[in-house]
């Protein structure tokens, strides 16, 4: 029998996938059958030429099961391929709140729905509590009401659940842990969990916060799937989040840490993420000086901006004329990452949600109601919030402002500049753009 060379086995051990963006573009890449997912992302922001800011994710999406999740760094590309349906497809996004409960776990895990929590007068340090979830050793266990759809049926009822490293559970009895009352509805091993973007629509879910479990090994079957909804969405995040951590335990660490030592090591920052880093100076006299005063401070900032955009308007337009500089105030945001330009309210609330939904996630699009106005859309608190932006006229000059006139902007950058360093009247600084990005 022939032995094959090595650069047929080669061969055999590489796959084709093809990956879409969110505008439905796709990009074929072939792979080595034991890519992870985290090599994959890399390879895609090279072949991209976009910034690794540590927030790009591939996500698994069933388009008529209406649902998707955001594959784990470790998981093999080929393998969760081989177990999705035809219709499915792999989307490249950003997901900013990927690792944020490392970060945040407070956020992400309610006092009322940790049981530990419960038991310890709710005075557990959120490093402590990350530990205890991490731990093989320890047994957290989240808890609450959740609708539940019955299997093969239309209607939903509302069960007391416990999710525990074992799997997830329904009590038979009010909100009893008796072990006789308690039924296993999906264990963690077997499964995954998905966000089911269409809960209303498709499975008439009481609520918009629908979550699933489904089989590893089950294709395109809507009976397989463990359908659930919770009453908001930070309670969605906490199960689901939990699900998460129970299943891989510390290697979502490991991950989270993996990305972090990469980021650092091989990516050049853009900018400096910390404003403490940067201090205002001033060269106008022979050797420069920090300035101290932060009034003086802000006014040179806002002083050397407008100079700036002075002299880009004369180099691009070879004109002072009002009328041009006027044209370009009008248009220069409409190439920024974070400008989504005439799209509605509810696409936002979608775009918001599905890059991740931390604070401070925004992105800048033509108001609906008034075609000469602008809305700032800002997550907080996992709230969406929608702020307008009104042109103003002052001296023949249109400025724009989201607070009634008491700070003016010549231009949508400066606006979007000045509030990511400030956070003014908004509930939080504007810290991660929306971004779509082209294959």
């Amino acid at each position: 029998m022939p032995s094959c060379s090595p650069d047929c086995c080669l061969l055999r051990a590489m796959e084709i996938v093809k990956i879409f963006s969110e505008d439905g573009m796709c990009k074929v890449v072939e792979i080595p059958a034991d890519m992870t997912v985290r090599h994959l992302c890399q390879l895609l922001v090279y072949k991209s030429h976009c910034v690794d800011d540590n927030s790009w994710a591939l996500v698994e999406h069933h388009p008529l099961l209406g649902l998707e999740r955001c594959l784990e760094d470790h998981e093999r590309v080929v393998q969760v391929q081989a177990s999705m349906s035809s219709d499915s497809r792999f989307l490249f996004r950003k997901n900013y709140a990927k690792y944020e409960f490392f970060r945040n776990p407070l956020t992400f895990f309610p006092d009322h729905m940790v049981a530990w929590c419960q038991e310890n007068d709710h005075k557990i340090p959120p490093s402590q509590l990350l530990q205890n979830f991490l731990s093989p050793s320890t047994c957290p266990e989240i808890q609450g009401y959740l609708y539940m759809k019955d299997m093969g049926r239309k209607s939903w009822k509302k069960v007391y659940m416990f999710l525990r490293r074992s799997g997830l559970y329904c009590s038979a009895k009010g909100t009893s842990k008796e072990p006789r009352y308690l039924q296993l509805l999906a264990d963690l091993e077997d499964n995954n969990i998905f966000t089911v973007i269409t809960g209303k629509k498709q499975h008439g879910a009481p609520t918009d916060y629908t979550f699933c479990f489904k089989l590893n090994k089950a294709i395109g079957e809507t009976k397989e799937l463990r359908m659930l909804c919770a009453e908001d969405e930070q309670s969605r995040t906490c199960w689901m989040t939990a699900f998460r951590i129970f299943k891989y335990g510390i290697i979502l660490y490991q991950n989270y840490k993996q990305r972090k030592a990469l980021l650092s090591h091989f990516s050049a920052p853009v900018r400096s993420v910390s404003e403490n880093s940067l201090v205002a100076m001033d060269f106008s006299g022979r050797i420069g000086r920090v300035i101290d005063n932060p009034i003086e401070a802000q006014s040179a900032a806002l002083e050397e901006g407008h100079m700036w955009r002075k002299r880009n308007r004369v180099n691009a337009l070879g004109s002072h004329s009002p009328l041009h500089q006027a044209s370009l105030n009008s248009v220069i945001h409409i190439a920024q990452l974070w400008f989504y330009g005439r799209i509605t309210r509810e696409e936002s609330h979608r775009i918001i949600h599905q890059q991740g939904q931390v604070d401070g996630l925004f992105l800048l699009r033509v108001s609906q109601s008034n075609p000469k106005a602008f809305v700032l859309t800002l997550c907080h608190h996992q709230k969406i919030k929608h702020f307008q932006i009104l042109p103003c006229e002052e001296d023949g000059q249109v400025f724009f402002s989201l607070d009634d006139g008491e700070t003016k902007f010549t231009d949508l950058i400066q606006l979007v500049e000045f509030y990511q360093l400030n956070r003014g009247v908004l509930p939080c600084k504007l810290k991660h753009p929306c971004t779509v990005v082209a294959l």
